[in-house]
Formats: structure tokens, C-alpha cells, sequence
């Protein structure tokens, strides 16, 4: 390993705050990773880290290292985009991360003709639902429903997100068909909740344009999105859910659309983000594809909705 590999490990070191982090991330054991800074300090000829028997800091030194590793990697990176940006052809591996629901819908068929097409692309896709460092992880594309945090990141929105309420024709044959939101406080529903989020109430415009809030009565909860739409087909709750994770079940009848003159308040849109703005050729032509497959007017699942146009 040589002093630019060395420098990149100390590096990624500290973005993921372990030695047992960074080890697990590149597979290899802990002690290499030990032994390979220790090597970096006795080249550079200064203490980079301060080491405890549990953590580590940085010393003076190591934190200017560190500046200039970031530097490097970002040095890197260009010189790698700007060549690829040569090839007449695609080539090379995309990297992308996304949750689970967006892969499977609506990356995975894309991914199967992007490849076709450009056979000399290689794909590694990475079903997450937390937090991912993009930079730090080499991710070049991922894909997020929600507004993006990091302003370092370039973030494209692809997509809006609307508002369903489903209830299969079995809920409504033994609680009636609901009427108004209020009832939503006593009728049995599925709602989405994890160690960040707890949806308790649906947010909605009344009449006179005003955002409003109305609790529900969450009998079932999960943090997978397809598991509540599985609960609403049981016919033992009802759920409100952005329109993205809805299938065929609308168009088949095992699911109906109700209190659909309700102005449902819009889920968070989808976006594609992205470390640079000088995109290698692979990941531009991959990101286009995405949205003329996904659609730049009207997104691919409002069509799995009926009339979805004139509801909510």
C-alpha cells in the first residue's frame, strides 16, 4: 500500500469514527488498518492519531492529513470522471443505493435494460433504507424519498409523491365505508413507524385551504411499507400511504380508494442525489433513464390509481 492508499484509509477512518468500521466496510481485519496508519505516521514522521484502548482523536497534524486526503480523494475522482467521459461507450461499475420498494419497482426494470444496452456497465445496488455516506461509501447515484439534507450533495427531484387512502371492500363491508377524515380517529388503521419516524395523524388541507392535522387510531404498525398495504388486503385496517408503494391492488379491487374528496396534504417528492455535478457518462445516462421510465409529467404509479388525476 502506498502513501496516497495509506492517506485514504486514515480518511475513511475517521468519516466512519472506528478502525472496526473502516475494517468492515473494505472487509479486511482490524489490525491492517492499524498497521497500515501506524506505517503512514512513521512515513510522514508525525503522530496522526491520539489512541485510547476504545476511541482515538486527531492530532494537529492529522487533522491537516485529513483536509488533504479529502482533497485527494475529490482530486481522484475527477480524473477518473474525466476519463470516463472519453469512452465512446459506457463502461465501468455504477454504484447506487436506494430503499427497497424504489429498487424493486422501479430501478431493477430499468437496470435490466440499461444493461442490455451498455453490457459494459456493471451494477452494484445497494438496498438501504438508513442514512448512506454518499461520498464516503463511493456511492454515485442514490435514489431518496424526502427532501435532502446534505447541501454539499446535488439533489435532482424526479418525482412527486401523492396520498392514498385504501380500504379493501372486506374493511368496508364491516365498518362501513368512511365518510369524513374525523371517523379516521376511531376506524382501525396500519401506519409506518421506525426508530426515527411515527406517523400518528394524516396531514390535509380543510375547506377553507388550511393545513390541518387529524389523529388516527393505529391498531398495526411497521417500518415496511409493503407490509401495510399486505395489512390493508386482510381487510383489518385501512391505511393512508404515499401512491408510490401502491401495485395492482386498485386496479385488481382488492383495495379501494375512499374519502377521496379529502385534499390529502402531498408526501415528499423523490430525488436522485449525487456527489458532483460533472457526471460520468454511465451515471448520466443511467439517471435519464430512470426518469423517462419513472415519467417527467406524470409518475409511473399514479397509473395504478384509476382517475387518480381527479382524487384527493
Amino acid at each position: 500500500m502506498d502513501t496516497t492508499s495509506r492517506l485514504l484509509l486514515l480518511l475513511d477512518v475517521v468519516e466512519r469514527g472506528s478502525y472496526a468500521k473502516a475494517a468492515e466496510s473494505k472487509n479486511i481485519d482490524r489490525s491492517v488498518i492499524s498497521k497500515q496508519i501506524r506505517k503512514l505516521e512513521d512515513e510522514l514522521g508525525v503522530r496522526l492519531l491520539n489512541r485510547t484502548t476504545r476511541s482515538f482523536s486527531l492530532t494537529a497534524a492529522g487533522a491537516e492529513m485529513v483536509k488533504k486526503a479529502a482533497e485527494l480523494r475529490e482530486l481522484l475522482n475527477d480524473t477518473v470522471r474525466l476519463a470516463e467521459n472519453y469512452h465512446q461507450e459506457p463502461r465501468g461499475t455504477l454504484k447506487i443505493t436506494s430503499p427497497n420498494i424504489i429498487a424493486k419497482r422501479y430501478l431493477q426494470p430499468v437496470i435490466n435494460d440499461f444493461q442490455k444496452r451498455f453490457p459494459q456497465v456493471e451494477i452494484e445496488l445497494l438496498l438501504e433504507d438508513r442514512v448512506v455516506d454518499i461520498v464516503g461509501e463511493g456511492i454515485d447515484l442514490a435514489f431518496r424519498v424526502g427532501e435532502p439534507k446534505d447541501s454539499t450533495l446535488i439533489a435532482r427531484k424526479i418525482a412527486s409523491n401523492r396520498f392514498v387512502a385504501l380500504a379493501s371492500p372486506e374493511f368496508i363491508e364491516t365498518y362501513g365505508k368512511p365518510q369524513t377524515i374525523e371517523e379516521l380517529a376511531v376506524l382501525p388503521m396500519a401506519s409506518y413507524a421506525s426508530s426515527s419516524i411515527r406517523v400518528n395523524s394524516i396531514n390535509y388541507l380543510n375547506e377553507h385551504g388550511e393545513a390541518t392535522e387529524q389523529a388516527i387510531k393505529s391498531v398495526f404498525r411497521a417500518n415496511d411499507a409493503e407490509v401495510l398495504i399486505l395489512k390493508a388486503l386482510s381487510g383489518t385496517a385501512m391505511v393512508v400511504v404515499p401512491a408510490f408503494i401502491v401495485g395492482e391492488e386498485v386496479k385488481e379491487g382488492r383495495l379501494v380508494p375512499v374519502l377521496t374528496d379529502v385534499k390529502l396534504s402531498d408526501y415528499s417528492a423523490m430525488y436522485a442525489i449525487y456527489p458532483h455535478r460533472d457526471l460520468p457518462v454511465r451515471t448520466r445516462l443511467f439517471f435519464d433513464a430512470v426518469r423517462q421510465y419513472i415519467g417527467k409529467e406524470k409518475p409511473i404509479w399514479e397509473n395504478n390509481i384509476p382517475n387518480f388525476d381527479s382524487l384527493y
